[in-house]
């Protein structure tokens, strides 16, 4: 099948013809994240015509995930959710170049990927991760489609589009106590609309059609349906450019450390485990050398710790622990690590240590 025949029935939209199909076939767009979001933004990213798509997930498929991250089958549980998306798309649209990164943004690759693109997806359910990308899109002068999710509320924006409003002109600090899906729950629908909604804008600006999300951040309600559309200004945030990127984002390293590898340690008095939940977040724990600082008090009570010990630090899934590292390493704690997972992966191991 010729690709006018695969693309007639948008072709023969006023707005798009022949010109903007191949202005679609000649766009790179990178996508971050291949979970619900994701899911809903590639296959139509693909299907339009877009020639080369971008898929940047370390994650592996779990059957936890297939109630909103509907392109995976149940046959693909364990495997990488990049090379499972690349897949899907490849059979959908062979035309399309697809490039799958089962690896995860950080300080060190993003400015090198995101130069290789026009336009970047933020398709995370990551706080930190968001910062991250909006930075390197400014560092590289991209724009980035943005969406988030919390229970049945969605939004959308388009940060940094023709210098215009980026992510911190909306959100100047790190929300540290926005949860991901996994913490707050989400229903599949929710992810859906909103990734077709980012999807949107991405061909719009391909295009150059229609009112782009610059500068307007489009809330979406599924339960009532309700939908507003807020301005909101450029701000004086200070610009970054790619000299100032590189000190922000890899001057200190993460270090993520599975709990089995450390059990033998759990009663050693050099250790410290840092529990950075809230304390109305279930399971309670109850280990020998353990101390609980959410993570919104950690600066004001860092004084509680000792640098001396090997702290080990944990959350309900381990978001929120990475980012205490990144602050602990910052007031100069040198054996900082993060437990991969937080307490949802540490619970079957406990469960055979303690009483949970």
């Amino acid at each position: 099948m010729s690709a006018s025949n695969r693309y007639n029935r948008q072709m023969i939209l006023p707005e798009i013809g022949e010109d903007g199909q191949h202005k679609l076939s000649k766009s790179k767009v990178l996508v971050i994240g291949a979970g619900g979001l994701g899911a809903a933004i590639l296959p139509y990213l693909a299907a339009a015509g877009v020639g080369e798509i971008g898929i940047v997930d370390n994650d592996t498929i779990e059957i936890s995930n297939l109630h909103r991250q509907v392109i995976y089958k149940s046959s693909a549980v364990g495997k990488s959710k990049a090379e499972e998306a690349k897949r899907m798309i490849s059979e959908l649209n062979p035309l399309v170049k697809v490039n799958a990164l089962a690896e995860k943004l950080s300080g060190k690759n993003a400015i090198s990927l995101f130069e290789k693109y026009d336009i970047i997806v933020d398709a995370t359910d990551n706080i930190s991760i968001k910062y991250l990308i909006n930075d390197a899109c400014l560092a590289t002068n991209k724009p980035m489609v943005y969406g988030s999710i919390f229970r049945f509320q969605g939004q959308v924006s388009v940060f940094n589009y023709q210098n215009g409003p980026t992510y911190r002109c909306l959100y100047p600090d790190k929300n540290i106590n926005a949860l991901n899906c996994e913490d707050a729950g989400v229903i599949g629908i929710s992810v859906g609309i909103i990734g077709m909604f980012q999807a949107n804008e991405v061909l719009k600006m391909i295009l150059g059609i229609g009112e782009v999300l610059s500068g307007k951040i489009l809330v979406y309600n599924i339960l009532n349906n309700e939908q507003q559309k807020y301005d909101f200004d450029k701000s004086d945030v200070q610009l970054i450019s790619r000299e100032s990127f590189e000190e922000k984002y890899n001057k200190f390293e993460v270090e993520e450390i599975s709990f089995e590898s450390i059990l033998h340690e759990i009663n050693k008095d050099s250790v410290l485990f840092l529990d950075v939940r809230n304390e109305e977040e279930l399971p309670k724990i109850s280990l020998k050398n353990q101390i609980q600082i959410p993570l919104q008090h950690l600066e004001n009570e860092i004084e509680k710790l000792n640098k001396k010990q090997t702290i080990y630090i944990f959350c309900q899934s381990g978001i929120r622990s990475k980012i205490a590292v990144e602050l602990l390493q910052k007031h100069q704690f040198k054996s900082v690590k993060s437990i991969a997972g937080g307490i949802l992966a540490m619970k079957q191991l406990l469960a055979t240590e303690i009483n949970l």
